[in-house]
């Protein structure tokens, strides 16, 4: 019986032991899988600085002022006195056309007027003494008047063969060559040359319909040209345009394709246009501007990485990591939206510390990024 005894206690002990084993092991492992799993996590402290949101769009640069010069009459030209780039200033002759059509019109029209001036009054002499009627008279005005109103319109189209500028500014682009037949017109005419003031430049750009109604008048932007890396140049919104690239609110205009695309989703831009400053006149026209427009600014204001800000169905929130290692979803209020911060208005205070990477079972540290497409209308 004592065997017997001795043998259970034994068991019994060796059973307690191995559970106690057991039960230290698998807390000793949980234990090494929080360690890792707090080491994996890293943080960035919420801080405070300097903020700037802005819109980006893509413009043309073009002269405030320029004119297109074409004839108000149709001729062949004869002579262009100025070349590309020349300045001209307004009255200023630029190129002549060949009178020689007109110039016998006008001769027919001025022996015209002195035959009929003549006719007229030998009529009055005639209706005077009674020879000639009333009715004679009048039709011998008439042609006389009529033969005025030609000589008139002949000596117009004769000044009209002297062109001079109607603006001051430079000479943009090639003119027209003597020889190429100079056709008027108000739909199509024959553009003889184009001048423009270049001491004066916009930008012409098209802003997106999800960014338009940040965009104010007076606001200051930045831009940058191809042809000048590393160079920034510096604008300011003047105008917004209150109606769509493609007007494709009017029916009326846009009904003749709307059919064509009334399947496909297009994107709304809306026309901005911006003053710009160019003081050593470098920018030319139809360069494109990459504009980076100023829509908000704040100094000192308390900040986290963009990355770090998750969404979900009830609003933006955060992973914040307390002091003793926990983590908690924090659901925050947010103000202006930079390219990589988002200020917090609510929510978090400075030198908290909110999870910006996570590391999955079996794989390497990664940055979780926000997927929310964009910051939300503020």
């Amino acid at each position: 019986m004592k065997f017997k005894f001795n043998w259970k206690i034994k068991a019994a002990l060796a059973a307690v032991v191995l559970i106690a084993a057991a039960i230290y092991g698998y807390q000793y492992y949980q234990g090494q899988q929080e360690a890792k799993k707090a080491a994996a996590v890293e943080t960035v402290p919420v801080t405070r600085m300097n903020v700037k949101s802005t819109v980006s769009a893509t413009g043309t640069i073009r002269p405030v002022n320029s004119v297109e010069v074409s004839s108000k009459v149709t001729a062949r030209i004869k002579s262009v006195l100025v070349k590309e780039n020349d300045t001209v200033t307004a009255g200023q002759i630029i190129a002549t056309l060949d009178a020689t059509d007109y110039e016998e019109k006008r001769n027919q029209a001025q022996y015209k007027v002195s035959n009929t001036k003549a006719k007229y009054d030998r009529a009055k002499y005639l209706y005077s003494i009674g020879a000639d009627t009333q009715e004679e008279l009048e039709d011998a005005k008439m042609n006389y008047d009529t033969a005025v109103s030609a000589l008139a319109e002949s000596q117009s189209n004769m000044n009209e063969m002297t062109i001079v500028a109607p603006m001051s500014g430079v000479v943009v682009g090639e003119p027209q060559t003597p020889g190429t037949m100079a056709v008027q017109g108000n739909s199509s005419p024959t553009v003889i040359m184009r001048i423009a003031d270049m001491s004066s430049k916009q930008i012409l750009a098209k802003v997106d319909e999800t960014d338009i109604g940040n965009v104010k008048v007076g606001q200051a932007a930045t831009f940058t040209v191809d042809s000048f890396n590393g160079k920034t140049f510096t604008a300011k919104v003047s105008k917004i345009s209150q109606t769509d690239t493609s007007n494709s609110w009017n029916v009326n205009t846009s009904s003749s394709s709307s059919s064509s695309s009334s399947s496909t989703a297009s994107v709304i831009y809306y026309y901005v246009t911006l003053d710009v400053d160019d003081p050593d006149n470098l920018l030319l026209p139809s360069m494109t501007a990459r504009v980076e427009i100023n829509t908000a600014e704040k100094n000192d204001a308390l900040v986290i990485p963009l990355s770090t800000l998750k969404t979900d169905t009830n609003g933006s929130y955060v992973i914040v990591k307390n002091a003793d290692g926990s983590q908690e979803n924090r659901y925050v209020s947010t103000g202006i939206y930079s390219d990589e911060y988002v200020e917090i208005l609510d929510g978090l205070e400075e030198g908290e510390q909110v999870v910006s990477t996570y590391v999955a079972k079996g794989t390497k540290t990664s940055s979780k990024k926000n997927d929310r497409g964009g910051p939300p209308p503020m």
